[in-house]
């Protein structure tokens, strides 16, 4: 995929997602190919965070949601875990006002419970302080998996189940969807990955099921709002069938379009 910084034309406001996902993949490899320690390129990633926020607030996208620090990432060295875990932190403090400014609400979702009291102590002031917020929900994915996500819906619906709370006869799709993490929130319309691999890496996988991919070659702390941009212009132009034809989607909107 080519990706430039050209002038490009702007998604047409019926076709922006309402929710974007993005896997921000690249750091690490950004950084050792300017001779620079993987924690630099953790660093310049959060500042490509700050300019997609932006980017998703001037088009009207709903929700964003990024996968920051996913279950499988604690096989990482300790020091890059700890800096990691210590920049998302000075992140949050910097940034909480400018997302009360920007009436951005942040949401972290993932299994916080390995973290230390002080972060966790962090994230819920944080979410407190914008949970009244409207203009951009921000989901931040933290010792987040796909798999562990189900899991933890199928465990509370066995558990509901044997209290007797939820019959067993009602446990379907809708029942497990309504006890993920974020399940008052739209699923994905778009799904980025960055750093040019082309796999979900365990985010969001029932989220997702339905969602348009784009991959990008750009490292992520190169991924910029004209990248953005970019991937949101590539989505306007696709045509979403969830199962149906293409005859059929282009019969039910000329049936809309007509005068009654």
């Amino acid at each position: 995929m080519n990706e430039t910084t050209s002038d490009h034309p702007a998604a047409e406001p019926a076709a922006v997602p309402a929710h974007v996902a993005i896997v921000m993949d690249g750091n690490g490899r950004w950084a050792r190919q300017r001779g620079l320690p993987r924690t630099a390129g953790h660093r310049a990633g959060a500042k490509s965070v700050r300019a997609v926020v932006e980017e998703c607030l001037r088009r009207g996208v709903a929700v964003l949601t990024v996968f920051a620090f996913s279950s499988e990432n604690w096989r990482r060295p300790q020091a890059e875990i700890y800096v990691l875990t210590e920049l998302f932190m000075t992140t949050l403090r910097v940034e909480l006002r400018r997302m009360i400014e920007h009436d951005v609400r942040l949401r972290i979702i993932g299994d916080l419970s390995p973290f230390s009291s002080k972060l966790q102590q962090l994230v819920t002031e944080a979410e407190s302080a914008t949970q009244h917020n409207q203009a951009l929900t921000l989901q931040v994915a933290i010792n987040y998996g796909g798999r562990w996500d189900v899991t933890q819906a199928v465990r509370r619906l066995l558990s509901e189940v044997n209290e007797g709370t939820l019959a067993l006869d009602v446990v379907d799709e809708s029942a497990l969807a309504a006890r993920l993490v974020g399940a008052d929130l739209p699923d994905p319309d778009l799904l980025i990955r960055t750093g040019g691999e082309k796999r979900l890496s365990n985010f969001l996988l029932w989220q997702a099921a339905y969602s348009e991919l784009y991959f990008s070659d750009l490292m992520w702390p190169e991924f910029d709002a004209d990248a953005l941009a970019l991937a949101l212009t590539d989505f306007a132009r696709r045509q979403r069938r969830f199962g149906q034809t293409s005859e059929q989607i282009r019969a039910r909107h000329s049936s809309v379009m007509e005068p009654s």
